[in-house]
């Protein structure tokens, strides 16, 4: 069996919630594409990350189903386990510190995944928003899975203080029905409001985030070795 490490990253304050994530911390075990989208697929996490250089932070990132040239919580996740000053992904080179129990690092939002960022009026209608069905119809006819597919649903709980609750729905078909937390929608949200957030999602995550000069965005959290 392949050897990795699970962290929970973006945990609340007491150190509950964050969502999992797998690193194999020497990806020189499983050196094809294949391999690892076939293990990341067994391990079924949100994302794998395999480590193919430790020193300089190079790594690859697989959801269940495909390789993603960057995402916010592995490069949250890998950043604080490597103790690293950077990660080099295919989207380019990520900045990352550490500031006490947050893990921060430094990406641009073009280089996430394309989402809808969806607002409502009020936190409690993103509680009470269902987890849609692959294929229902909406009542305007169109297929949920188009209607809802990379959905970032949010609302402000406080905007004077940026306080945001969120839910992230990916339509994957690969049985992850809702994200607990997601960087990269997050990144996504802080580049078009333009300000820091702090961000509640799923059951309880918390995510930081902060603009910075020149098209860059901030995303910090507090990560957890599982095992």
């Amino acid at each position: 069996m392949t050897d990795y490490d699970v962290l929970r990253v973006f945990c609340a304050a007491n150190g509950g919630y964050g969502s999992e994530l797998g690193v194999v911390r020497d990806g020189s075990v499983l050196p094809e594409r294949a391999e690892r989208q076939a293990f990341a697929a067994e391990l079924g996490f949100s994302e794998t990350v395999f480590v193919d250089d430790p020193e300089r932070g190079v790594i690859d990132i697989y959801t269940p189903t495909q390789r993603l040239p960057f995402a916010g919580r592995p490069c949250v996740g890998t950043s604080w386990l490597l103790d690293v000053g950077e990660l080099v992904t295919p989207a380019g080179v990520v900045g990352a510190r550490q500031d006490g129990e947050f893990s921060w690092i430094e990406a641009r939002a073009q280089w996430a995944p394309p989402r809808t960022l969806r607002q409502y009026a009020t936190a409690a209608e993103v509680d009470d928003l269902p987890v849609p069905p692959k294929g229902e119809r909406s009542e305007t006819g169109v297929p949920a899975d188009e209607v809802w597919g990379r959905v970032y649903a949010w609302a402000w709980e406080d905007e004077a203080a940026g306080r945001v609750r969120a839910r992230g729905f990916p339509g994957r078909d690969d049985g992850i029905d809702e994200d607990e937390a997601t960087g990269a929608a997050a990144l996504l949200l802080t580049d078009r409001l333009g300000r820091a957030l702090n961000i509640t999602q799923g059951s309880g995550s918390q995510i930081l985030t902060a603009p910075q000069p020149h098209g860059w965005v901030e995303i910090g959290g507090r990560v957890f070795l599982e095992r």
